[in-house]
């Protein structure tokens, strides 16, 4: 099962103890991806269609508990597509009218076939609420990539009414949620990993987010790993190149203008970088006698090679 599957079956286990989180839940499955069927004012049903089973079974479990009614479910097979598709349905008027009051989205005044695209404030009053309702969104209409790969949380919205409405709600939470819309949808989605370690704990994804923070432990030690290597081979490289030209800008004095015509000190140098072209400075300057700190060597280097360029300049060669 993917990340995402796994987040979503993690809550679709959660059953909240308290109706006024089950009621906001289920607002949120009401919202995203359910409907309501009114044949007359006297005769109406919902509907929740999702083509994921834990979904089914969570809308489901939610109604039994929370008003003590008995759905039907349709399942529907698309041999040619290959998916399955469930409809949770509550057919008698008088339970659809309870469920559609309480979670406040019925009026007495619908059309035939009503799409629902915002919870009423009331429903989410409490942080417990809120955190129910996005539970209940993601869920229905949420993914989530493998972290291993990137990070990237969203949620697919029929309209740009609900992503707002999930979007403030999400940054609610101190988090900074953003919309695209995508073909005829709207995307509500976060980017960043801390933000969606967030998230999971708001919507209490625990097992999940422990395992996303254990995959971003991971990552970041081989960032670390990697940017340590890759400073230290920089500078390698860095010390390797100097060496060359150090020996290079030798090599020339020696036999442009010879050893005997330099200062006995940069001499000293420069017979010991010959000899030792793949040492430090520190390793350069313990070798003489008497040692020479870092400072001292790279001075003395650096005059052999100003020397060099000098040399170079007044004999017309290439720099």
């Amino acid at each position: 099962m993917s990340f995402s599957g796994n987040v979503k079956e993690e809550l679709a286990k959660n059953i909240s103890p308290a109706r006024h989180c089950r009621i906001a839940e289920l607002a949120a499955f009401i919202i995203m991806c359910g409907s309501v069927v009114s044949r007359r004012s006297d005769d109406i049903s919902l509907r929740i269609h999702t083509e994921n089973f834990l979904v089914a079974r969570k809308v489901f479990t939610l109604i039994e508990k929370t008003f003590n009614i008995k759905t039907d479910i349709s399942v529907r097979r698309n041999i040619k597509k290959q998916t399955v598709s469930y409809a949770v349905i509550v057919r008698q008027h008088e339970d659809a009218l309870r469920i559609l009051q309480a979670v406040k989205m019925f009026d007495g005044h619908r059309g035939n076939t009503e799409k629902l695209h915002a919870v009423n404030p009331l429903i989410i009053q409490q942080t417990c609420c809120r955190r129910a309702f996005l539970r209940g969104a993601f869920q229905a209409s949420g993914s989530m990539s493998d972290p291993n790969k990137s990070y990237h949380f969203e949620i697919v919205c029929a309209s740009e009414p609900t992503a707002e409405q999930i979007r403030d709600l999400i940054c609610g939470f101190s988090m900074d949620a953003k919309i695209v819309p995508r073909k005829k949808s709207f995307i509500v989605y976060l980017k960043e990993g801390s933000q969606i370690v967030d998230i999971l704990n708001i919507m209490e994804a625990h097992v999940s987010l422990m395992a996303l923070e254990n995959v971003r432990i991971l990552k970041e030690m081989r960032n670390s790993v990697n940017r340590k290597v890759n400073c230290e081979t920089a500078n390698i490289n860095k010390t390797v190149s100097a060496a060359v030209k150090q020996v290079e800008d030798i090599t020339y004095l020696r036999d442009r203008i010879g050893f005997e015509n330099m200062p006995e000190g940069l001499v000293e140098a420069a017979m010991a970088r010959l000899e030792n072209p793949d040492a430090t400075l520190k390793e350069l300057g313990e070798s003489l006698t008497p040692p020479v700190g870092k400072s001292g060597i790279n001075h003395r280097l650096r005059k052999l090679s100003e020397l060099a360029d000098k040399v170079r300049r007044e004999q017309g060669g290439i720099l």
